[in-house]
């Protein structure tokens, strides 16, 4: 990182798939314009970590936060976080709780309360689970890839990308505000519809969609070890988003639609 580029705060971005008739589809979200970090953009449920995400006091299901630090080349502690934050994000911004009492998955909508709370900070996660008695479902998360925010951007973010399945009894909402459209889409039909011009993708939006969209079945793309390691775009030596190099930047560019303005960065 050089001495003038923006600090990097941790990350979580969740892509919740389900099967369907046509191939896999994910639940995607556009961002209002007025958002300071990616306004306008398509993108997956996801935000920064809250410092009270790493609490150790809170159940847990599924692999623990020794396996996901292995995975994510990273701490125990910052391991737990994400996790979390994966976790917590999903239900503040879509209303999908990946948490549950045994095998009982409470409803979303009798937390109302609680999720608000969660989003204005006066509760924390920890304090949230422990409170209705639920424990984490780490197993309905799978690992996905690590993305870097280039150190142009005055905005950066070090993201881990999760895949999830919903619970049964639950669906993705649009009640968040930093949200204008909140709806789910085939994958290769969100990225037609980006070579087409009609919504913007990011280079790591869109190299998530592509692997999925790689896959027949939730089954078959929740089995899959993924090859992670940080992936952080080279700025080069322009300001436009053209000017960035990242693995498969040329498969990016090529299928970008020839109407999206080149001043949007990451």
């Amino acid at each position: 990182m050089s001495e003038h580029s923006a600090p990097l705060r941790d990350a979580a971005t969740v892509v919740l798939v389900r099967d369907s008739g046509n191939g896999i589809e994910v639940f995607l979200q556009r961002r209002v314009k007025q958002m300071a970090f990616a306004g306008g953009m398509t993108v997956f449920p996801g935000g920064g970590v809250d410092p009270r995400d790493a609490d150790a006091d809170l159940a847990w299901t599924g692999p623990d936060p020794a396996w996901w630090a292995e995975q994510f080349s990273t701490t125990t502690e910052l391991a737990q976080a994400l996790v979390c934050a994966a976790v917590r994000e999903t239900f503040e911004e879509c209303g999908v709780l990946l948490a549950s009492s045994g095998e009982r998955f409470p409803d979303p909508a009798s937390l109302r309360a609680e999720r608000t709370a969660l989003v204005d900070k006066s509760l924390s996660f920890a304090e949230f689970l422990r409170g209705q008695g639920l424990s984490l479902r780490a197993d309905l998360l799978r690992p996905l890839s690590h993305w870097i925010t280039p150190v142009n951007e005055s905005r950066r973010y070090d993201t881990r990308f999760f895949l999830a399945q919903v619970p049964p009894g639950q669906e993705p909402d649009g009640a968040t505000s930093e949200a204008d459209v909140a709806r789910w889409a085939g994958a290769q039909d969100a990225l037609d519809a980006w070579s087409a011009g009609r919504h913007f993708l990011l280079p790591p939006t869109w190299a998530q969609l592509t692997e999925v969209a790689g896959h027949a079945t939730v089954e078959a793309l929740m089995a899959v070890e993924h090859d992670i390691h940080p992936i952080q775009p080279d700025v080069g030596s322009g300001e436009r988003l053209t000017s960035l190099s990242f693995e498969r930047s040329a498969d990016y560019f090529a299928g970008m639609a020839d109407n999206v303005p080149e001043d949007l960065g990451l």
